[in-house]
């Protein structure tokens, strides 16, 4: 009987070992990179070679961050200034977008402003990730053409702990429809909301602040200028043209693991630099 159970187990093994391997297929579209802000190099230029280089406004800290460099913002006046791109504002309409960071929030208990972490286009057609009163926002609209009027998920955070967000618009038509706009937290999808294709945005794109105008979940922020200034911490903020699914979050938020497993930022700096090599 032992024997017969041994080699029983053995042909299962055997047979396990051939059956092919299933794989998530991952949406990350390389051939749609809109840019890629890693800060590696303390400053705001785009690793991407898409040239959407940022200048600094104030003074943003390099640091080290959970994705080797990072930027720290001081919540008064330190933000970057990003210029027009047809990738991510002025081309369009954009069927499928993708907005993803690495961000730590000294207080997200602030109530008498919001804290932007990255936002592109204005009052009529925008994108914004902000934090306000112990919630992240992740917001989409697009008030004009078809009148998808938007949305605004939100989860709660706390301060001085890292997360890694995004926001998706998911092959997306001239008309409002469900699930159409996404919310990920650290690589798991959280919000599915109604949603529509972005047209063109020209209002300025800004990370750590309010550029210039927006629309938050309580209606203010438009006509608003170098407000809204983000306190902590923030690592490699990246636009695509592609709408990610939960592969490409998951390797996105691995930084997190990293840090709990008690890791080196170097260690992951290394591997990050691997990711965006390929």
């Amino acid at each position: 009987m032992i024997r017969i159970f041994v080699s029983m187990g053995c042909i299962a093994l055997l047979f396990s070992l051939l059956l092919p391997i299933t794989q998530v297929d991952a949406q990350r579209d390389e051939g749609t990179v809109a840019a890629i802000w890693d800060f590696n190099d303390g400053n705001a230029k785009d690793s991407s070679k898409k040239g959407v280089n940022g200048n600094f406004t104030g003074k943003p800290q390099a640091v080290d961050g959970i994705s080797g460099k990072a930027l720290k913002f001081n919540g008064k006046s330190d933000g970057i200034k990003l210029p027009d791109s047809a990738d991510i504002n002025t081309g369009g309409p954009y069927t499928d977008r993708t907005v993803a960071a690495l961000f730590n929030c000294d207080d997200v208990k602030i109530d008498d402003r919001k804290q932007v972490i990255f936002e592109e286009g204005g009052a009529t057609r925008g994108l914004v990730i902000y934090v306000h009163d112990g919630k992240l926002y992740g917001a989409g609209w697009n008030r004009a053409e078809y009148n998808w009027n938007g949305a605004w998920p939100f989860a709660e955070v706390k301060s001085k702990r890292w997360y890694h967000v995004g926001i998706v618009i998911r092959d997306a038509a001239a008309k409002v429809e469900n699930d159409k706009f996404e919310m990920w937290l650290d690589g798991k999808l959280i919000a599915q909301e109604k949603g529509g294709q972005l047209h063109a945005h020209s209002d300025d794109i800004g990370i750590g602040h309010l550029n210039q105008n927006t629309v938050y979940h309580d209606g203010a922020g438009a006509g608003a200028t170098d407000v809204d200034w983000f306190g902590g911490i923030i690592d490699e903020v990246l636009v695509y043209g592609s709408a990610f699914d939960e592969a490409d979050f998951a390797e996105l938020a691995s930084p997190l693991s990293v840090e709990a497993q008690g890791k080196s930022t170097t260690t992951w700096g290394h591997l990050k630099a691997q990711r965006t090599e390929r």
